[in-house]
């Protein structure tokens, strides 16, 4: 749905993270400042909306990338008819105001974090969400029941896709990409893991999903100690530890099924798990990156700038040109490397340990060190994890007995059909993930 780094649609973080309490006597309500913010936009007085924001906010988003983002909406989403009323919560020490955003083609939410001084600290569009999932009909062979992973004040809430019987059953961990997610992979109309979850479980496979800590508690974050382990891999290494403990599972049989980043961190989850005393039969990897994310992050918006009308604009360059310094300016960092690099003059306003954390992982090492069994999953449409990461995967497996690949001709990221060349505006028409594939992957786990 958009072409920049700051309002990101499926695949990239972003957390609002503050901890400042709000002025009481703060002249201006919350809701008129994200109205004026967004008129500012509408009128094409990007200056403006820049002024509005933190000095962080601002180093990250100036205002030809805000233009580059904004502009590009329409082209992805249909042309704008209005918005909806704005709702007000508190977070984290400060107010978030969302406001739907209605287009031809697509409904959105703006998300405008505003900060104790009324600066705009956060933006974020993303699709509208649907209506909450109904509950499985009562003949589904399956039971959903809250589970928690983790353990304490700090433990995530999550939701166990049991089959009725006495087991015991294979299971299944569904890691997220990257991104604040839900339990269900939530993206738009759009619930991934809901999907594969009840798929499976109506196998015989039991499943769990969670809420990812970045979404449910980014406060854990906000001291900046943010890394790959700590928003991926330590929670899934607790969630098969929780699986494993669980009456019903087999305990030999507990897989890793890693969406986008969660599978580019599948093998170190998996070597983790193991190291705990709680090892993973095998792997399923879902549009899972081969590469560097940096390298990846700066593909993406070269691709994403061109992908509405064939042409990078000058906004559009400027902002993908200001990313590769950021970039070169983290590898570059020695030491703890963040003293190096300017607060909010990051991709994505994150941290510097945080990039040099993705940077470390090489996700086919990591997995040819495991040595398990794997079954590798790509739709050919996908726009954001693409053919160079497919095939990595397979010059490096392609002759081991124990990996399957599957390609899908039609399947997006999300592993949703569609038609045509592939694109952001998709993910928010409601479609579900595509039965063949669920199909494969309880085939597979039924031989493993």
């Amino acid at each position: 749905m958009t072409k920049a780094l700051s309002i990101v649609f499926a695949a990239l973080l972003s957390a609002l993270v503050a901890t400042s309490a709000w002025a009481a006597d703060e002249a201006a309500a919350p809701t008129e400042i994200a109205t004026r913010l967004l008129d500012h936009m509408d009128a094409g007085n990007y200056a403006a909306a820049e002024a509005m924001f933190t000095a962080g906010m601002a180093a990250a988003v100036p205002a030809d990338k805000l233009q580059a983002v904004w502009e590009s909406l329409p082209a992805q989403a249909g042309e704008a008819r209005g918005r909806g009323e704005p709702e007000v919560k508190s977070r984290d020490g400060m107010h978030v105001v969302r406001v739907p955003l209605q287009h031809a083609k697509a409904d959105l939410v703006a998300s405008i974090a505003i900060d104790a001084d009324g600066k705009v600290a956060g933006f974020l569009v993303q699709p509208a969400a649907a209506p909450a999932a109904a509950p499985p009909p009562a003949d589904a062979g399956y039971e959903e029941r809250e589970v928690q992973v983790g353990d304490g004040e700090r433990a995530l809430s999550g939701l166990l896709a049991m089959p009725q019987g006495d087991g015991p059953f294979p299971a299944v961990v569904l890691v997220h990409g990257s991104g604040p997610h839900d339990r269900d992979e939530s993206i738009g109309p759009n619930r991934p893991f809901l999907d594969i979850a009840r798929g499976l479980a109506a196998q015989g496979i039991a499943v769990l999903r969670f809420d990812k800590r970045t979404k449910v508690r980014p406060q854990d974050f906000a001291d900046g100690t943010l890394t790959i382990d700590g928003e991926t891999t330590d929670d899934a290494v607790a969630a098969v530890a929780a699986l494993a403990a669980t009456p019903g599972i087999d305990p030999t049989r507990i897989f890793v099924l890693g969406h986008s980043q969660g599978g580019m961190m599948a093998p170190r989850i998996a070597a983790r798990a193991g190291a705990a005393g709680t090892p993973v039969a095998g792997l399923v990897l879902l549009a899972a990156p081969a590469r560097k994310l940096l390298d990846i992050l700066v593909e993406q918006n070269r691709r994403l700038a061109v992908l509405d009308d064939a042409t990078t604009s000058v906004a559009e360059a400027t902002a993908i040109d200001k990313l590769r310094m950021q970039v070169n300016a983290i590898r570059a960092a020695s030491g703890d490397g963040d003293a190096a690099v300017a607060p909010g003059d990051t991709p994505l306003g994150l941290p510097a340990a945080y990039w040099r954390s993705t940077d470390a992982v090489d996700p086919v090492a990591e997995a040819e060190a495991l040595a398990l069994p794997m079954l590798v999953l790509q739709g050919a449409r996908d726009i954001q994890v693409v053919d160079a990461d497919w095939q990595r995967w397979k010059r490096a497996f392609h002759d081991d007995p124990k990996v399957t690949f599957k390609l899908y001709p039609a399947l997006n990221h999300l592993a949703i059909a569609g038609e045509g060349p592939g694109s952001l505006a998709e993910y928010g028409t409601p479609g579900h993930v595509d039965a063949g594939l669920i199909e494969d992957v309880a085939e597979w786990i039924g031989r493993h």
